[in-house]
């Protein structure tokens, strides 16, 4: 029965470990440059964001999608597509706060968790079916392409 649960959630188990991890990172590193720091909000937010986007785009890579790139355009191009799509995320999620603090008056870190929620469903996404869907098509093109670079 477990073993049915997890080849059925293999790629939805593990991001959900590391998606907590990565939500914890950003949440304390936020936490951590914002309050004991004074950091401005939005400061804190930016710094804490790319910190662990770093750490999801390595966790995801190798133990969440298993994803392995045969070229280095193909690791470029999958490695370039994940920060993409987090730069995406982090406007929604610096639009969140920016909202939320400055507009609404809220508490920092209860908007910082809400936007957090948000976007981890939406990187999940992002990540499933977009960055690391099968590469098969996109390494073979990039051999191909570096191939034909090198026979020129």
């Amino acid at each position: 029965m477990i073993s049915k649960l997890w080849t059925k959630y293999k790629d939805t188990i593990p991001y959900l470990i590391f998606g907590v991890l990565t939500t914890l990172v950003n949440i304390v590193l936020f936490w951590l440059f914002h309050y004991p720091m004074g950091i401005n909000y939005q400061i804190a937010n930016v710094i804490a964001y790319f910190l662990s986007v770093v750490f999801a785009y390595v966790t995801n890579k190798l133990w969440v999608f298993n994803s392995h790139t045969d070229t280095w355009r193909a690791f470029w191009i999958e490695m370039g597509s994940f920060f993409l799509f987090r730069a995406g995320s982090w406007v929604f999620d610096q639009g969140t706060m920016t909202i939320g603090v400055s507009l609404m008056k809220a508490n920092p870190m209860i908007t910082k968790v809400i936007a957090t929620v948000i976007v981890v469903v939406l990187n999940y996404f992002f990540s499933k079916f977009i960055i690391f869907r099968k590469r098969e098509k996109i390494n073979q093109g990039s051999q191909r392409l570096e191939s034909e670079d090198t026979n020129k």
